[in-house]
Order: structure tokens, then C-alpha cells, then sequence
């Protein structure tokens, strides 16, 4: 099961600095929002901004059903 703090902890490893918010929606480890402010995001387009998110959470989106996200330049 994923936690809210393991997707923290490997999106704030990938992007320093980010500001990261991670709510587990229903309790199960499996469906997550998540909101990503970092500056490694400026002149990023949004789809480049989640695959940054994604290639930072790796193997743990093999576990994850449902996955929100909200990104911006911060």
C-alpha cells in the first residue's frame, strides 16, 4: 500500500523545493490528489509537467488506481 508520504518524499527527491500536497481520497493507498508548485516546472507545458510527477513516482504508479493532479511553476 502507498502512503501519502511516499509520494511526497519521491516528488520533493525529484523536483527540490517543490511544495507537495498528497490526500489519500478514499483511505485505501490506492487513489490519491496531489498538488506540485516547483519552479522546476516554468516554461513546462502541463503534460511535461506530469511526466515529471510521474517518472518521479517510478514503480509506486504501478500500485496507484487513481491519481489527481494539479501542478504549477511556484
Amino acid at each position: 500500500m502507498v502512503s501519502p508520504d511516499d509520494i511526497r518524499r519521491r516528488i520533493e527527491t525529484a523536483l527540490p523545493g517543490a511544495r507537495v500536497e498528497v490526500a489519500d481520497t478514499t483511505g485505501a493507498g490506492d487513489h490519491f490528489e496531489v498538488q506540485v508548485a516547483a519552479a522546476g516546472f516554468a516554461g513546462k507545458g502541463l503534460v511535461e509537467q506530469h511526466q515529471l510527477v510521474y517518472g518521479a513516482l517510478g514503480t509506486l504508479m504501478q500500485e496507484i488506481h487513481a491519481l489527481s493532479l494539479r501542478t504549477s511553476a511556484s
